[in-house]
């Protein structure tokens, strides 16, 4: 299935453009997000951000994120997971199942299995060591082109198709 990978410097960017994503039809078991854990706590204090939705305990999250709009309703549930190199991060969608193994190859690792070549893994998960919010979709070839449209609207760079 093809890929769409993107970099926000922005939650509210990020929360705008997996809007426009589940509004074109992309489910949430399409969209993987993940951010160093410290990131996301960084910006709760912003008006209208979504960090405290962000780090909910996981076990209401379960309950509370399909209530839940953007990247509150994908990261609800979502697990903090250990990166060497990088620290904890939060992830969520199809992505933190590939990052159970983490040991064996980190978040670039986890993009190789989604499609993602490794040198451009790599530069992704340097980019979420740095505090950037990753985003990743697989969908069929019919939505890519505005999945990609949505996200570089919304702020990302470095937006790929793979």
């Amino acid at each position: 299935m093809p890929t769409v990978i993107g970099v926000f410097d922005d939650q509210s960017q990020a929360e705008r453009a997996v809007n426009e994503i589940r509004e074109a039809g992309v489910t949430d078991e399409e969209i993987s997000i993940a951010a160093r854990e410290d990131r996301i706590k960084a910006d709760e204090g912003d008006e209208g951000g979504t960090g405290a939705f962000l780090n909910q305990d996981v076990t209401t999250g379960a309950t509370t994120g399909g209530a839940l709009g953007g990247l509150a309703g994908l990261m609800a549930g979502a697990g903090a997971l250990a990166i060497p190199g990088i620290g904890p991060i939060l992830a969520a969608g199809p992505i933190a199942a590939g990052l159970s193994g983490v040991a064996a190859g980190g978040l670039a690792g986890s993009l190789v299995d989604l499609g993602i070549p490794q040198d451009r893994g790599e530069y992704y998960e340097n980019e979420v060591g740095k505090g950037s919010i990753l985003a990743v979709v697989e969908t069929d070839q019919r939505k890519i082109n505005d999945v990609a449209s949505f996200m570089r609207r919304n702020g990302a760079r470095d937006v790929e198709t793979h």
